[in-house]
């Protein structure tokens, strides 16, 4: 607003003196064959068009770098809720460190109360290649570079789920590297919390797909609290049924598009880095069931 003021104040200054200058100095019969006076310089006036301007610049910028530092060094409040956000190829990892939980794809943060503020604050690492961490409605683009680590902050003051999407070409699944954000009431956000913390159900009616899960290649790539399973390659699946989407939001989270992931990942994602698991018919049906118990 202040930007806008100064901005506006000029641009009201100017457009006077122009439709002054056309008004007053328009073209009649009377002038037509009179040659104006002629002004060759004023010291007066080229300072003042200099200085002036000049001024106006350097409280720009003055302004502009006081907001600029006010985000970017924000302080930590005490009841600020820290998250490791890992780009991989092409799917999202999240890790909260002093909650105890690591999740992927679907990010869950607090909104942020006018009378208890809890604003989030984002570690950005890359595992890989060149990301871009994007939601357009809680922050501005931010990017995910190996060897280095960037912040953001974020603070949402309504629920609801908004969306993103990595914005830094990373492969040729880039454009299905997608981000879902959901902000949730402080309780409803807490009672997540304490699903997260919760190891992987142990659903006996699911015990056949449990032992394809853990004698096949998926326990090299993904996590299963609670398991054999402890791979770091893919995402962790401990609550995967607690998602609404798989293959980093390609798809719904439903039994069909579970199997046809598992036994055809191109199918959803093509040159996604999940392998076709080449499992028979009978271990298919009882690893999906497997994977919807894990809720």
């Amino acid at each position: 607003m202040f930007v806008l003021a100064i901005t506006g104040t000029i641009f009201i200054v100017v457009a006077t003196l122009l439709i002054y200058t056309l008004v007053k100095f328009r073209a009649t019969a009377a002038k037509a064959n009179t040659e104006p006076a002629q002004v060759y310089g004023s010291t007066q006036i080229e300072l003042a068009w200099t200085i002036i301007p000049a001024l106006i610049v350097v409280v720009l910028t003055v302004a502009t770098a006081r907001v600029i530092h006010a985000i970017q060094d924000a302080p930590k409040p005490p009841g600020a809720l820290e998250v490791v956000v890992i780009g991989h190829q092409f799917w999202w990892e999240y890790r909260y460190p002093t909650l105890g939980i690591v999740t992927a794809n679907e990010l869950h943060i607090p909104v942020s109360e006018p009378s208890g503020p809890r604003p989030t604050f984002l570690q950005l690492m890359s595992a890989d290649t060149d990301h871009s961490f994007w939601i357009p409605q809680l922050a501005g683009k931010t990017d995910l570079i190996p060897n280095r680590i960037n912040e953001l902050w974020m603070d949402p003051d309504r629920p609801g789920v908004f969306f993103g999407q990595c914005a830094q070409y990373c492969g040729t699944q880039h454009a299905k590297m997608l981000l879902r954000v959901s902000v949730d009431d402080p309780d409803d956000f807490d009672a997540w919390v304490q699903a997260q913390r919760q190891a992987a159900a142990q659903d006996e009616s699911a015990a056949d797909g449990r032992r394809v899960f853990e004698t096949t290649a998926c326990i090299n790539c993904h996590t299963v609290r609670g398991t054999a399973a402890n791979g770091r390659f893919g995402p962790d699946l401990t609550h995967l049924m607690s998602r609404a989407t798989i293959a980093s939001g390609a798809a719904e989270n439903t039994a069909e598009n579970l199997r046809l992931w598992i036994e055809n990942p191109d199918a959803i994602k093509p040159g996604s880095l999940m392998p076709a698991m080449k499992l028979s018919d009978s271990e298919l049906d009882a690893l999906v069931r497997y994977m919807q118990s894990l809720r």
